[in-house]
């Protein structure tokens, strides 16, 4: 078999350093890749935007199986291209990649669904949202509605500096379309834990968990990042609170894709916070997490290939 990752980063460097164990896999792509992928795979000179030119590649070269890293193409939706192309492809289509391109769309979800997360409002408005932060009991998180490369989250600790994130977002653009609109929800204060979540979207089955630190100073301060480091498992998920994670978020995350037509075959990244000792969704992500690969994929015992093809499927219940 033949197999293209899409992206450039460390995670797709995971992607393909796991992908390149699998007997099944004659050769490997990726686009456009790294030096690192450059020891162990053909580096294809596309950016990850350029869809149409990533299915053109697949066909020429008869690519057997697409693997997307980051959230943009996605969103773009490749899946949706390569699919009605009869390619196979490993991530959502369009619809569902809004789980992550649009966080209003996934608390809309959540909250459909009976699924804990934080309290929140979304605003279009930049003087309503900042009337809502004069009557709001509690300390706010305050976040781009659109994708922001995992920084459009501010954390602010005053009402002045919540106002100024606001004006950063909406009136500054600082990133850019991703705020035309805001979430402002309630900070939930407790210990935070990833689950990448394997989905063919009739079952979710979690790899093993993690948890990474965004902040970008020591002592957890400063403005969130994308993720600077991680590791696994977290000692955190004790098997007690993983039962109520399962029950309370999974169970509830397959059956509402179910019942709202949601197709998703691909990745979903949970990210969780644990109040207390229950858990609470702060954020989906439609992809492989990063820096979470890297740490995670080292202990997926199952061929990664095996995976793909049973989520592609729709059979992931029958693999152990």
């Amino acid at each position: 078999m033949k197999a293209l990752v899409v992206g450039s980063g460390g995670r797709e460097h995971a992607l393909v350093w796991k992908l390149k164990q699998s007997p099944q896999i004659d050769q490997l792509y990726c686009a456009p890749g790294n030096a690192g992928t450059a020891q162990i795979a053909h580096n294809v000179d596309t950016g990850v935007d350029y869809i149409d030119s990533l299915l053109n590649f697949v066909i020429d070269e008869n690519v057997d199986i697409t693997v997307v890293g980051p959230e943009m193409p996605l969103s773009q939706g490749i899946s949706d291209l390569f699919r009605r192309q009869g390619k196979i492809i490993f991530g959502p289509k369009k619809f569902a990649a809004q789980l992550e391109s649009s966080k209003e769309f996934a608390k809309q979800f959540m909250n459909r669904h009976s699924i804990p997360t934080a309290t929140h409002q979304t605003f279009t408005d930049v003087a309503a949202a900042k009337e809502y932060l004069g009557r709001v009991p509690f300390k706010v998180v305050i976040k781009a509605d659109g994708l922001a490369a995992g920084k459009g989250v501010i954390i602010p600790e005053s009402k002045d500096e919540a106002i100024r994130a606001i004006d950063q977002i909406m009136v500054n653009r600082e990133f850019g379309p991703a705020g035309d609109r805001v979430v402002i929800e309630e900070n939930l204060v407790g210990d935070e834990a990833t689950l990448l979540c394997f989905c063919d979207g009739k079952t979710i089955s979690p790899m093993i968990s993690s948890q990474d630190h965004k902040r970008v100073f020591d002592h957890d301060e400063g403005p969130n990042t994308g993720g600077i480091g991680v590791y696994a498992p977290t000692p955190l998920l004790t098997p007690g609170l993983m039962a109520k994670v399962r029950s309370r978020i999974l169970d509830r995350i397959i059956a509402g894709m179910m019942a709202d037509n949601m197709e998703y075959k691909g990745i979903l990244y949970v990210g969780l916070m644990i109040v207390q000792g229950e858990p609470y969704v702060l954020e989906f992500n439609v992809r492989f997490g990063d820096p979470e690969t890297q740490v995670v994929l080292p202990l997926l015992e199952t061929d990664l290939v095996d995976v793909i093809m049973a989520v592609h499927e729709k059979r992931l219940d029958q693999l152990e």
